[in-house]
């Protein structure tokens, strides 16, 4: 009677894709994040929902500035999974990095361009420097494109430089270093004391701007001997997903803990949009990463690379056909 209740316990655990944590190991599991904002979300609320332990991952998050430091820390192997977007991916595998995206959890660019109170207009913007984390960063990419969006030239009509993550682009902005930087929806509302005002938005944008911004990424070779592990860190975070498009009051609570905000303005609009933006199915859009193949190509004349190189979301696809997402969102 025992034997078979062992046996049946573990064939309920293949045939629903879930096991409790006791019935099996824990795989440890290092992941880097580069923003604690809202768009980031799924990371720490598979952390904290448990959807990482109910999947048998032992996982540690692990936080670094921005999407191009990540990418660098996961090609050292100091960690094994980075959150990072297309446009850090790509300059770094036209650099020689090995790696590939295997799933997108936010497909699109939610940014809005900041400026000082002063720009009234796109002719005041002419000439004057923008601030971004670092080059192929998803903050130079919004800015090249709300800079374009504007009608205006990036590098040529509005510099854009260097200045570091969010704290210290707000340090800039209040000192006049810099008369703008992108930034997430919501996040203005945490702007005390900075006389600001929204430019542009690329929800201004008829149509969608296509970009690989919140993507799970891992070397090639940990893909091919670990593709069990990162099945199961997707399945985490489509879980996750869902758990942030229907479980408002809690996930606004992990978004106040994880950003130390508990402004209600900026916790609201942050999951508003997200709710929008997380896509059911994570698949990694191939348009935008085809654009940011192109942008990286531009930066190393003779190199070549196709969306293929860096894309790798089989995952996704096997556990969308299996009906696994279709039996979370149920």
């Amino acid at each position: 009677m025992v034997m078979w209740l062992v046996t049946a316990g573990f064939a309920f655990c293949f045939a629903t894709w879930w096991c409790p944590t006791g019935a099996r190991s824990q795989e440890r599991l290092k992941i880097a994040y580069s923003s604690a904002d809202a768009s980031n979300a799924v990371w720490f609320i598979a952390l904290d929902g448990g959807m990482y332990r109910k999947y048998g991952l032992d996982v540690e998050l692990i936080f670094i500035q921005s999407s191009t430091m990540s990418v660098s820390t996961l090609v050292s192997g100091d960690i094994q999974v980075a959150n990072s977007s297309g446009g850090a991916v790509t300059s770094a595998v036209v650099g020689g990095a090995n790696l590939v995206m295997t799933a997108c959890y936010i497909n699109t660019l939610p940014y809005e361009l900041i400026v000082q109170e002063s720009v009234k207009s796109v002719e005041d913007l002419k000439g004057k420097s923008v601030g971004i984390s670092r080059v192929g960063s998803a903050s130079d990419v919004a800015a090249r494109v709300l800079i374009k969006g504007l009608g205006l030239e990036p590098v040529k009509d509005v510099p854009i430089i260097q200045v570091g993550g969010p704290t210290e682009r707000a340090a800039a902005f209040r000192t006049g270093r810099i008369v703008g930087f992108p930034s997430p929806p919501g996040t203005i509302h945490l702007a005390k004391g900075m006389p600001h005002r929204i430019m542009i938005s690329t929800a201004d944008f008829q149509k969608r701007y296509d970009f690989p911004y919140i993507c799970s990424t891992t070397t090639k070779s940990y893909l091919a001997s670990n593709r069990e592990i990162m099945r199961k860190l997707t399945m985490a975070l489509i879980e996750a997903t869902h758990f942030l498009k229907t479980r408002k009051q809690e996930t606004m609570k992990f978004i106040a803990k994880y950003t130390r905000q508990n402004n209600p303005q900026y916790l609201e609009s942050s999951y508003a949009a997200n709710v929008k933006l997380h896509d059911r199915v994570p698949l990694v859009t191939r348009e935008g990463t085809e654009v940011q193949i192109k942008e990286a190509l531009s930066r190393k004349p003779g190199a070549t690379l196709r969306v293929e190189d860096i894309v790798d979301d089989s995952i996704v696809r096997e556990l969308e056909k299996s009906g696994f997402i279709d039996k979370i969102y149920k």
